[in-house]
């Protein structure tokens, strides 16, 4: 329904956290705006290649797509929000650790 941009409010309501693919669409930045009554929003941009160094100088190419939260502070503070960030950002790049956590 959503690729056919059918959501009715009652299909998209009740959630704590909305996720936001701006990537999909060639954005590369957000500044997402919460849905209240939710508490986060997240918007992720496109992949896209950049110049990374190695300790000795040497330039490599690698993959980064910004990420962008937006938090209502009366409920998150600021370092669960950084925490979230770090955990979610080290299962992208090691999916394989999302297996621990299964039975």
């Amino acid at each position: 329904m959503a690729m056919d941009n059918r959501l009715s409010s009652e299909d998209i309501s009740g959630g704590t956290i909305t996720l936001s693919n701006i990537g999909a669409i060639g954005g590369k930045f957000g500044s997402p705006l919460l849905n209240l009554p939710e508490v986060a929003i997240i918007a992720v941009g496109r992949i896209h290649q950049l110049p990374r160094f190695t300790d000795d100088g040497n330039v490599y190419p690698t993959s980064v797509a910004n990420v962008t939260i937006g938090a209502d502070h009366r409920v998150v503070d600021g370092a669960m929000v950084a925490r979230f960030c770090n955990e979610w950002k080290l299962l992208i790049e090691k999916p394989e650790l999302t297996l621990l956590h299964m039975r």
